[in-house]
Formats: structure tokens, C-alpha cells, sequence
């Protein structure tokens, strides 16, 4: 996406995804259509992917790791942004539609199909009428930091549990 959306609401995935790369010492390197660190954890090889499309273009780059990898659809996870949950919320779905989200659109699109896990990061929707896009593509306030910090440690182990314990565990443990 660039640097000039680094740390926006939009790329909330993302700062999620970067900040297990810390937890694990990993660094992200370029692969077909994403930026792509691998770790193994749980006896499984893990791998976050931040495509490099535009966001509303992400399905090319799932579609293709999937198939890279040899991934089932239940070990997908995709991190989104979303409007209508309250800041520092976190919802993790089995499955559903994409919410107008265009980035899950494309992906259910390029998957012709709805059937994969995702969680949602709750952005609020603190904005003017009329200032959406300039508030999702807008940087978190210096005041939002301490709560921002520990979501993204929450959510950081939402996706480790996701991934060691299951999708129910990871639903029923953090969803709220």
C-alpha cells in the first residue's frame, strides 16, 4: 500500500501482522503480489501476508498463496478495518459477507466464496458526514497510542491462538 498508509485505521491488519513479525523477530520480504515473513509455530508453517495491491485488490494476492502454499481455506485468516465496530474491538468470523468492505469483496471474488475466517478490527466511525474516506485512510491519534498498543497485543495473540488452538477457541476467547 505504501508508506503513506502505514499506521492508518485502513491498515490496522497490517500493524497487526507487524506486530507479531516483532514478537517473532521476523522480517517481511517481497513475494508475488505481497510482502511475506514465514515462522513455524504450533507444528505448522504460518505465513503473513500483507498484499502489495491496493487493498481493494487483495484477492489476486490470497487466491495466489493459497494455491503457493498448499493452504486450506480453514487456515486463512484475513485482518480487516471495519466502520461499525467501536475502536479497539476485535470480531472473529467463521465466515460472511464482505460488509462493503472492498478488499473482502475482491477476495470473495477471486475465492468465489465466503467461507474463510476473518477478523475484524474495530475502527469507529468518529468522523463529519462526508469525511469517511479521510478518517479510514487517516492516522491514529497521539492520544489513541496506549489503547492502540495494547489492541494490537490482543489481537497479536488472537491470531496465535487462531492458529494453535482454532478458529472457536480464537472466536470465543477475544471476540468482544
Amino acid at each position: 500500500m505504501g508508506e503513506k498508509y502505514e499506521a492508518t485505521r485502513h491498515n490496522i491488519g497490517f500493524m497487526v501482522l507487524d506486530e507479531i513479525a516483532k514478537k517473532k523477530n521476523l522480517t517481511f520480504s517481497s513475494g508475488h503480489k505481497v510482502q511475506v515473513a514465514k515462522f513455524q509455530f504450533s507444528g505448522k508453517t504460518v505465513y503473513l501476508l500483507k498484499p502489495t495491491t491496493f487493498m481493494n485488490l487483495s484477492g489476486d494476492a490470497v487466491s495466489h498463496w493459497l494455491k503457493q502454499t498448499g493452504s486450506e481455506m480453514d487456515e486463512l485468516l484475513v485482518i480487516t478495518d471495519d466502520l461499525s465496530l467501536p475502536f479497539g474491538s476485535i470480531r472473529i468470523r467463521a465466515k460472511g459477507s464482505a460488509g462493503g468492505h472492498n478488499g473482502l469483496t475482491d477476495i470473495e471474488e477471486k475465492l468465489k466464496r465466503q467461507d474463510y475466517a476473518r477478523m475484524r478490527m474495530g475502527i469507529g466511525s468518529d468522523y463529519a458526514k462526508g469525511q469517511q474516506v479521510s478518517y479510514v485512510l487517516g492516522r491514529f491519534l497521539p492520544e489513541d497510542d496506549e489503547k492502540l498498543n495494547a489492541w494490537l497485543e490482543k489481537s497479536s495473540e488472537a491470531v496465535m491462538c487462531f492458529i494453535s488452538r482454532g478458529l472457536s477457541q480464537a472466536m470465543n476467547q477475544y471476540n468482544g
